[in-house]
């Protein structure tokens, strides 16, 4: 059953990613990361009110660290999804556990085994395959935000573990996440043109919210109840669901070469999560 949480998350996460490309027509950056902050915080605080669990922390210096770097994670993945087919954007959002090891291998002294240091090298040879070959020149600020949000992402994961290790629980941290997410989109929206949407139009923008903490919520029950290695592999089923959605969808057939890129970032990342927790 936990596997069937993570599937379930993962194609969650992939309905995000195709409300957010629907949204991106109409509204800005800022706007989606504000109705995607907003939702998941409501979320959240019910969440924490039927359970019986407090939303003020101690800890709140490392709150807001997490925050930042990942509600920046988040709208420079909300913008690569707007300007890159929908695979694309996923796959190098999913570059951050690569980033992970980097970092603590460079900051936090813990030594990379032969695997690891080889899924690494392996993974970002797969980025320079499927950039190189698959995008645009229009397209290349895409590319970096999308590269950017799996490095931001990373250090956002390594202060999910810090979190972690003082007991915070997890509809807490998604809560204070969510906050920071809707304050930054908020000034990000207030900062730019508004716009008005329609009933379809807002009901993207809904969408982007209501996926994304339901995929979270799925997301935590899998990590919860199952085998962590387990569900962290299964988490790159998402990047099948986006290839599937952006082929129905917007047709984004992309050739050979980023298939196989594809195939080497998750790869990569799959061994170095696997090398690492055996180390462990």
């Amino acid at each position: 059953m936990p596997a069937l949480w993570m599937i379930a998350s993962c194609f969650l996460f992939a309905c995000m990613g195709v409300c957010v490309k629907l949204a991106s027509s109409t509204f800005s950056t800022g706007e989606i990361v504000l109705g995607r902050g907003v939702v998941s915080m409501a979320m959240m605080a019910a969440l924490a009110l039927t359970q019986g669990i407090a939303l003020r922390t101690p800890h709140w210096r490392m709150h807001v660290s997490r925050s930042l770097s990942g509600s920046t994670a988040l709208g420079c993945y909300f913008f690569a999804i707007g300007t890159l087919p929908l695979a694309t954007a996923v796959t190098l959002n999913y570059t951050s556990p690569l980033f992970v090891a980097l970092l603590l291998a460079l900051f936090f002294g813990e030594r990379l085994n032969w695997l690891a240091s080889g899924a690494v090298m392996m993974g970002f040879a797969g980025v320079v395959v499927l950039l190189r070959p698959a995008l645009h020149p229009e397209q290349w600020l895409g590319a970096v935000s999308g590269l950017g949000s799996g490095a931001l992402a990373s250090l956002a994961y390594i202060s999910l573990r810090e979190l972690g290790r003082a007991g915070e629980p997890e509809v807490r941290t998604v809560f204070w996440f969510s906050l920071m997410t809707t304050v930054i989109g908020l000034a990000w929206t207030l900062a730019g043109e508004l716009h008005r949407p329609d009933a379809a139009q807002f009901a993207t923008l809904l969408g982007v919210g209501l996926f994304g903490g339901l995929a979270q919520l799925a997301m935590t029950r899998s990590y919860r109840y199952g085998r962590t290695v387990v569900s962290a592999n299964l988490s790159y089923a998402t990047v099948v669901f986006a290839s599937l959605f952006g082929v129905l969808l917007w047709d984004e057939l992309m050739p050979p070469s980023a298939w196989l890129a594809i195939a080497l970032i998750v790869a990569g990342a799959i061994l170095v999560s696997l090398s690492t927790r055996k180390a462990a």
